[in-house]
Formats: C-alpha cells, sequence, structure tokens
C-alpha cells in the first residue's frame, strides 16, 4: 500500500465516523490520486459538484455514477491493491 493509499483511507475512516471536516483536512494533506479521488468524493458528499468535477479530474477519472455507499466500496477496494 502507498502513503497516498494509506493516507486516503485515513480520510475515509474519518468520513465514516462522522469527522467530514477532519476527512477533508486529511484529502489535502496527501498528493496522490487516491487522495484526489477522497477529495472529489467529500465534495460530492458536501453537494459540491463543480469542486468534486476538478477533484476526480485530479484523480484521473470520472465521476462516480452510483451512490456515495457504493463509492465508499469502490475506494476502499481499490486502495486495497
Amino acid at each position: 500500500m502507498s502513503e497516498d493509499t494509506d493516507t486516503a483511507l485515513r480520510g475515509l475512516a474519518a468520513l465514516e465516523a462522522g469527522g467530514w471536516d477532519a476527512a477533508h483536512d486529511i484529502a489535502q494533506a496527501g498528493r496522490g490520486e487516491a487522495c484526489a479521488w477522497l477529495h472529489a468524493h467529500l465534495h460530492r458528499v458536501e453537494g459540491d459538484a463543480g469542486n468534486a468535477a476538478y477533484w476526480y479530474a485530479r484523480a484521473g477519472r470520472a465521476p462516480f455514477a452510483g451512490g456515495v455507499t457504493e463509492e465508499r466500496g469502490a475506494m476502499r477496494a481499490a486502495f486495497a491493491r
């Protein structure tokens, strides 16, 4: 697991524990694609589609088509590789 994916997993755990702000701080501290994907997801959850689109592009991904719970599962699976 890379430092970026480890950081993104910590951010995802913070989000799932109810800490959107903490998760956002963690995502901002990351520099790779995994943290950019987390950052996109956070802005999607927040309802800021424009900012989410920017971060999906930074992550090299299209906006996720499924629900936020499905996206979190996809993120966990991708970060575990």
